[in-house]
């Protein structure tokens, strides 16, 4: 696998998200992509759900109330950390990775809210 220096960052190994096989990398504010394997994401979504679950049981054990729409929220926020990871989107490697991640967090969860109230 191909790893190296990208803009003072090293980059993830894996393959660069190739959008429509054209050769062109996807970047994301100067962040490059990578495009995660099946068994990646398969781990990924793995993962989320045991952090989700130990999420979940400690705040069972320390008697926070906790309705389903916050539940779920909880859920998608493990699930977009362990999923951008392997994206090549990792906070420890300065603000711009930190920055896209909070956005997207933000993202998700407005638009997690808007369809729960929608639907609720």
């Amino acid at each position: 696998m191909k790893t190296g220096l990208i803009g003072g960052f090293l980059r993830a190994p894996g393959p660069m998200l190739d959008v429509f096989g054209s050769g062109f990398t996807m970047h994301l504010i100067g962040i490059p992509l990578r495009k995660p394997s099946h068994n990646e994401l398969a781990a990924s979504t793995v993962m989320a759900v045991g952090i989700w679950l130990a999420g979940i049981g400690l705040m069972q054990a320390i008697h926070l109330a906790l309705s389903r729409e916050d539940a779920g929220a909880l859920l998608l926020v493990c699930l977009w950390g362990c999923l951008s990871t392997r994206m090549g989107i990792r906070i420890e490697q300065g603000g711009r990775h930190l920055a896209i991640n909070l956005a997207v967090n933000a993202l998700l969860l407005g638009a997690y809210e808007v369809l729960s109230r929608l639907f609720a």
